[in-house]
């Protein structure tokens, strides 16, 4: 296993005064730009909900669709090595990263997670080392050291949000094996009923 638990919580100060909605949509509001990596397509009527959404066989997964995400991410920072991963402490993982030390809990406004370190890299077998092999869902919240950009991908939006560079963003959006567009955190974003 790659993962492990974070050695204290001082990695996630930076994003300790987040409000609910910045902190389960696109993190800290300094970033140059915005996206939303669309795991389903936007609602196309009002009142409609993720149960209407016909998607094609094979469509990726969530978390298929972060992991490449991911691949752009990783060249996008000095610190690919040292990633943080928050994990909602709401969701099925049937285990978490073993090691020393105490469990670091990082708690913020109606949601509390675990917080983990390791490489980028440790995504590729999230399911095998935080699960049993089955689909999981992406981590809550994912940044490099260095905090060249953030993910966050909330158990209620269909979208995870990223803020990074403008070239950051202009390669995920250049990438059409994903469903990104432009956002601006400061307005309604859709949403299913």
């Amino acid at each position: 296993m790659q993962l492990r638990h974070a050695s204290g919580a001082e990695p996630a100060a930076w994003i300790s005064n987040l409000t609910f909605l910045e902190a389960t949509t696109f993190g800290p509001p300094d970033f140059e730009a915005y996206a939303r990596l669309r795991f389903i397509p936007d609602p196309t009527r009002r009142g409609q909900s993720e149960n209407q959404v016909e998607m094609p066989d094979g469509h990726p997964s969530d978390l298929d669709q972060a992991r490449t995400a991911f691949t752009h991410l990783a060249r996008r920072t000095t610190t690919a090595e040292l990633c943080y991963f928050c994990i909602w402490d709401g969701y099925p993982y049937e285990r978490l990263p073993v090691g020393p030390g105490p469990h670091v809990v990082v708690n913020l406004p109606h949601r509390d997670y675990w917080l983990v370190e390791g490489p980028l890299a440790a995504m590729q077998s999230w399911e095998t080392d935080l699960g049993e092999g089955g689909p999981l869902v992406p981590p809550a919240i994912v940044w490099p050291a260095d905090r060249a950009w953030i993910f966050v991908s909330d158990v209620d939006p269909h979208w995870a949000g990223i803020g990074a560079s403008r070239v950051v963003i202009t390669e995920l959006l250049d990438d059409p094996t994903l469903d990104v567009v432009v956002a601006d955190p400061h307005d309604p974003q859709p949403s299913y009923s």
